[in-house]
């Protein structure tokens, strides 16, 4: 797509997703990288947020809008439904006949009858 400068951007989605990024990354240092966070880590960790939100905002001019856990839920439920239908009501057609299918004399097998001595 194009960029539109007449496109909305989500700033309250896009700062709503950058906190939860720096909650995430907030346990990981306390928990995982305990002895070696500085405070450059900590000022990196919020020097992402302008970066995030200038992508965001030109991702957004250019149309890109990703799917809300809503949206996702919706489209699973909708393929959910037309696939349990599609399964109970079959459409395949019988095969063509060959020689091994058919009921011809070629079919029709003698009764072996014990043969005694």
């Amino acid at each position: 797509m194009a960029w539109d400068a007449s496109r909305t951007v989500p700033w309250g989605r896009l700062v709503r997703e950058w906190l939860v990024y720096v909650a995430v990354m907030a346990i990981v240092f306390v928990l995982f990288l305990r002895d070696t966070v500085t405070t450059g880590s900590i000022v990196g960790l919020f020097a992402s947020l302008p970066m995030y939100l200038i992508a965001g905002y030109v991702l957004a001019k250019f149309g890109y809008q990703r799917k809300t856990l809503r949206d996702l839920k919706s489209v699973a439920r909708t393929t959910q439904t037309s696939s349990s239908s599609s399964t109970s009501s079959p459409v395949r057609s019988k095969p063509a006949r060959t020689s091994r299918t058919s009921t011809g004399p070629s079919q029709h097998r003698p009764n072996n009858k014990r043969k005694r001595r």
